[in-house]
């Protein structure tokens, strides 16, 4: 039992790297440009860890506020038919939070860009 799994183990991990040395052998290497991480290769026209505006921060925020929102939509769409109207309640509960927290970055002005 523990041969054929050390046989088993053995085998996949040649065929890994026969896979990848096959691979690496008859790839084309990329231009210089296409190599670069910051603006898809394109040039840079300023430093890739400059300053940005404070309020692209509060947008980002907002972005991942709604993001979660959907992450926990998600799954609580295939389970509201189980578990029936509290399931309702407390998305609904959710979505009043996440609106307090729009409607309270809206009347401070997080939302106005200038």
């Amino acid at each position: 039992m523990v041969a054929n799994l050390a046989v088993l183990i053995g085998v996949v991990a040649v065929s890994a790297g026969v896979l990848f040395a096959g691979a690496r052998a008859v790839r084309v290497a990329p231009e210089a440009v296409e190599r670069m991480p910051y603006l898809s290769g394109a040039a840079a026209v300023e430093h890739a860890v400059s300053r940005f505006h404070v309020r692209w921060y509060t947008i980002t925020m907002i972005f991942l506020a709604f993001d979660m929102e959907m992450a926990f939509m998600y799954p609580w769409a295939v389970v509201v038919g189980e578990i029936g109207a509290s399931a309702v309640v407390e998305m609904f509960g959710f979505l009043a939070v996440l609106m307090v927290a729009v409607l309270y970055a809206w009347r401070e002005g997080a939302l106005r860009w200038m």
